[in-house]
């Protein structure tokens, strides 16, 4: 659907597309012309120059600070990012020379200057990363409120019978909802002692018919930064749901979207380690919690987990080292190990420097010395995204040498919020095959 317009309430205008995002730029370039430019010679000998040297340093700073010494993600900022945030930058620093000698009326022209070039640089670095594509989801944790999770049980399910698909032996009642329920209930760590955020929980129309079918559940996890809302908001994965829904009589995958950072900044590893306890929390907390609180199929078949990114690589991780609990996952953008930076860095800091514990649960190496005959395995990557490609790409290739059943695919984009939500929505129809939904 082309988002530029898409109708007339100006919630859901593209921020991303079209007119808006190209306004917000031709303004903020004016604006940053206006600041730049000045009749005084002093301006252009000292007052420019010192401006740009000051901005150069702030902005490698700035990089610095995230990419070496905070290191918040595992990724540094890519160059595109850096240089829209250098701009923004370059503009209060000009705003800021200007201020010193200005009389009050002409300090309100320049102030407003200097917000419509942080509001560019802004838009660009949304852009890029397509984080917030409309102003919904900018302001969904504003606008939407989300219920806790009702726990009742139906008085009677549909089961799927010996070399059927659920679609097989469903039948649609008249009165089904024609779309899913999000809700979020806390998960808790009863085994690992890992403190999660709540998850968001995806119930579809037929969840709500009454006899129940069983049906399976995707594990779903975000990146990092990031949060489980993340895949609600800017991943769209309701309405990916519904519109697959929609399309097969109410039948979709329940979803789990579990929190495996602990914290927007968080970084567990999705292993047992010194840092977090967390492939317990995923492996035998999480499935735990589903079977006690959902109706739903049990069974590895009808299990599947995947996430973007940090969460793409815990999905390859736990579908290699929890086998007997997830029979097929999905790995958009992910890494080829879990990393906090360096090697070095992550194995000192998760098994104090002990090579082989990393080896026992790292993927590559697991799927070097066992195979997977019986795992399902999707990999998808932007087909711009000269990082996570080639990771992709090798990880893909080990998967098939360890005999799991697995399929590669790049979409358009690099390692952003389009490419995510494509990950998800071409792959439901497979998710749905694996799982028995659909043959």
């Amino acid at each position: 659907m082309n988002r530029q317009l898409a109708g007339w309430n100006p919630l859901d205008w593209s921020l991303t597309e079209g007119v808006i995002p190209t306004l917000v730029l031709v303004l903020g370039f004016a604006a940053l012309l206006a600041l730049a430019v000045s009749r005084s010679p002093r301006w252009w000998l000292v007052r420019l120059p010192l401006a740009l040297l000051l901005t150069a340093v702030l902005t490698t700073l700035l990089q610095f600070t995230v990419d070496d010494w905070w290191q918040p993600w595992p990724d540094g900022l890519p160059h595109k990012v850096t240089f829209w945030i250098g701009l923004g930058i370059l503009g209060l620093v000009l705003a800021a020379f200007r201020l010193r000698r200005q009389s009050w009326r002409r300090r309100g022209t320049t102030l407003l200057c200097a917000a419509l070039v942080l509001l560019m640089s802004a838009s660009q670095v949304n852009r890029f990363y397509d984080q917030y594509p409309t102003l919904r989801v900018l302001l969904a944790p504003w606008l939407e409120k989300t219920g806790k999770l009702s726990t009742g049980r139906a008085s009677a399910v549909v089961t799927t019978p010996p070399g059927k698909v659920l679609a097989e032996v469903w039948k649609k009642p008249a009165n089904l909802p024609a779309k899913g329920t999000v809700s979020t209930s806390p998960i808790p760590g009863v085994k690992s002692g890992f403190q999660a955020r709540d998850a968001y929980v995806y119930l579809p129309p037929a969840y709500q018919a009454d006899p129940r079918p069983l049906l399976p559940v995707l594990v779903l996890m975000a990146g990092q930064p990031g949060s489980p809302a993340d895949w609600i908001n800017s991943g769209s994965l309701p309405e990916q749901l519904d519109a697959f829904a929609a399309a097969h009589q109410g039948l979709a995958p329940i979803v789990v979207v579990a929190d495996q950072t602990g914290s927007i900044w968080g970084n567990s590893l999705c292993m047992n380690s010194k840092i977090a306890q967390a492939q317990t929390y995923l492996a035998q907390d999480v499935p735990d919690w589903i079977t006690a609180n959902l109706q739903a199929a049990t069974g590895r078949t009808a299990r599947s987990i995947g996430g973007l990114s940090l969460g793409g690589t815990c999905s390859l991780q736990l579908a290699v080292n929890a086998p007997q609990v997830y029979g097929s996952f999905l790995d958009i953008s992910g890494q080829e190990e879990p990393t906090l930076g360096s090697h070095g860095e992550t194995v000192q800091a998760a098994f104090g420097g002990d090579e082989a514990a990393f080896d026992a649960v790292d993927p590559l190496h697991v799927m070097a010395r066992q195979r997977f005959p019986d795992t399902a395995a999707a990999f998808v990557v932007g087909a711009s995204d000269g990082e996570y490609k080639p990771q992709a790409e090798k990880v893909y290739a080990a998967a098939v040498k360890a005999g799991m059943k697995a399929k590669f695919m790049t979409v358009p984009g690099g390692h952003d919020w389009n490419t995510f939500r494509a990950g998800l929505g071409d792959n439901l129809t497979w998710l749905a095959q694996q799982t028995g939904i659909i043959r």
